[in-house]
């Protein structure tokens, strides 16, 4: 049988509502949405598949430790050499032998032969004096010994005729004892004029004025031709081969010095070299008003560089070590109540406790009895972040424009507190 479709008649033909038109555009607009939505999350997802792929590899690098990186002047060796304690002083040169030489005669100068700054040995002559008076004096004395001579020549004579007039008993004992006073007589008058022939001979050599010591002339106190009397100055003379420094030393330190202690010192004009002498005497009272006692220091100069009156500014050695390693004190650090430094051992810091002897501040250096080598190296600097078990790498000093800085390699920067 043949099934046929009739068509529908314009009465029974479906119209479209209102209510159709109101969904259908949002839907449109949001399959829109929807679509773009997909594609932009697809590109993101493309994008991002790379960045994916390379993260796991930075992720598994290994992380080094930090190595801090230390300027040669943050790190010093230990080394070994004594150590001593001084004591401050500062005084006058002055030179141990000095003479003023004096005329032991009266006369006029006839001549001087050195002028102040010359050298001169003993026995050097320095002076002359007019002889015209001495030698006529001279004269004088040995003719009056002459003369005592002879009359002592005759009253001998005259004895030995006595005695022999005694043995006749020509003359009696009270003359012969005449005669032989005589002759004691005769001979103490020569015995005096030969000391007034010695005097006066004596007088002419001391006409003629020689040093007494050698050195060097400080002073000439007459010129030729000036009149001179017994007593009067006439040349100073100084020896520079050794000088006494006196120094004054509180007695509150007195205590520390002792006779043969080493001393150095400087003086004005030879900044650069330093003077080397030994504590000779102590003196046993204070001065007046100063409370400081005089320190007499033994100071040879071979070379004449130092001279009487120079300033001289030094110290004492009044205890010395023996060679033992020094450590500076600026590399000390107190931990738990004990001395520690902090040493640089196969690249890493250790804490090293350390047994101390002397110390001396002024130079920055205590004694190390125990806990360090010679050789070893300790760091000096305060450095923020360097403590014990740190790695660390000794470098060359930062540069100028970072003072505080020094830079690392593996990114890290060690900061001086």
């Amino acid at each position: 049988m043949k099934l046929e479709t009739l068509p529908l008649s314009p009465n029974t033909i479906p119209t479209p509502t209102r209510r159709n038109k109101r969904w259908r555009a949002p839907a449109i607009g949001l399959i829109v949405l929807g679509l773009a939505g997909g594609g932009w999350t697809a590109m993101q997802s493309k994008a991002k598949a790379p960045e994916q792929k390379t993260a796991p590899a930075a992720d598994k690098k290994p992380k080094g430790p930090e190595v801090y990186e230390l300027a040669a002047a943050d790190v010093t060796a230990i080394s070994a050499r004594a150590l001593s304690i001084s004591l401050p002083l500062s005084g006058s040169l002055a030179p141990v032998s000095q003479a003023t030489i004096k005329s032991k005669v009266s006369g006029e100068v006839r001549e001087t032969t050195v002028r102040e700054g010359m050298a001169v040995t003993q026995g050097q002559v320095l002076a002359r004096l007019d002889q015209a008076d001495l030698h006529a004096r001279l004269t004088q004395q040995q003719a009056m010994l002459d003369e005592a001579q002879a009359k002592l020549a005759m009253a001998s004579r005259n004895h030995a005729n006595s005695q022999a007039l005694l043995k006749q008993n020509y003359i009696s004992s009270t003359s012969f004892d005449t005669t032989a006073n005589g002759v004691e007589l005769a001979r103490a008058s020569v015995k005096s004029a030969g000391a007034m022939v010695e005097l006066a001979r004596i007088a002419l050599n001391d006409s003629v004025i020689r040093a007494p010591i050698s050195g060097v002339v400080s002073k000439r106190h007459v010129q030729a031709g000036e009149k001179v009397a017994p007593d009067m100055a006439v040349y100073t003379i100084v020896n520079l081969a050794e000088l006494t420094l006196e120094a004054q030393v509180p007695t509150s330190e007195i205590p520390r010095v002792k006779v043969g202690q080493d001393v150095s010192f400087k003086v004005d004009g030879f900044q650069q070299r330093e003077f080397a002498g030994k504590v000779a005497r102590i003196n046993p009272t204070a001065e007046a008003g100063s409370r400081a006692m005089l320190v007499y220091i033994s100071v040879p100069n071979k070379d004449g560089a130092l001279l009487g009156g120079m300033f001289a500014k030094g110290s004492i050695t009044t205890e010395r070590s023996a060679v033992m390693p020094l450590v500076p004190v600026e590399a000390l650090r107190s931990e738990g109540g004990k001395q520690v430094v902090y040493a640089v051992a196969e690249g890493k810091v250790v804490a090293q406790p350390v047994t101390l002897g002397l110390r001396n501040e002024d130079q920055g250096y205590a004694e190390v009895t125990g806990g360090l080598q010679q050789g070893a190296q300790v760091i000096v600097a305060r450095l923020e972040g360097v403590k014990p078990g740190a790695r660390v790498k000794v470098s060359a000093p930062p540069p100028a424009q970072y003072p505080g800085l020094v830079p690392v390699k593996a990114g890290v920067l060690a900061q001086r507190s």
